[in-house]
């Protein structure tokens, strides 16, 4: 059964840093793209960041540029969203997804949810002061 599960969130000044992790299981998460999406209450949901398969390319848009990070630990079968000088605009419930059982997602569409069959069930990101 394929599962992704979401962990990390919490409250956090602006400028301060989390970590999050997304923990798969049911499959081999280094065999398929994953994508890190984000939901602010009113918005629609917005992808942050995106790991290919194999060669771990990666993309991520202006917004979050610089200021995010994704990677991948295959022995504990976990993709990771380092994220740094955090800002309010950052609030969201921030979701892990994989595009199995397709290898690969193309890179007109990574940040799609249309692209991603399977999902975590988020967790809740919160900049304030």
């Amino acid at each position: 059964q394929v599962q992704l599960v979401e962990s990390g969130g919490g409250l956090v000044q602006p400028g301060g840093s989390l970590r999050l992790s997304c923990a798969a299981s049911g499959f081999a998460l280094d065999n398929y793209g994953i994508g890190w999406f984000r939901q602010a209450p009113g918005k629609e949901r917005e992808g942050v960041s995106y790991i290919s398969s194999s060669a771990g390319i990666t993309y991520y848009p202006d917004s979050v540029k610089g200021r995010f990070t994704i990677s991948r630990d295959n022995g504990k079968n976990t993709v990771y969203l380092q994220m740094n000088s955090l800002k309010p605009e950052d609030t969201a419930v921030y979701y892990c997804a994989t595009s199995y059982p397709r290898r690969v997602v193309n890179v007109g569409v990574w940040s799609k949810p249309r692209s991603y069959d399977y999902w975590g069930q988020g967790t809740q990101v919160t900049v304030s002061s």
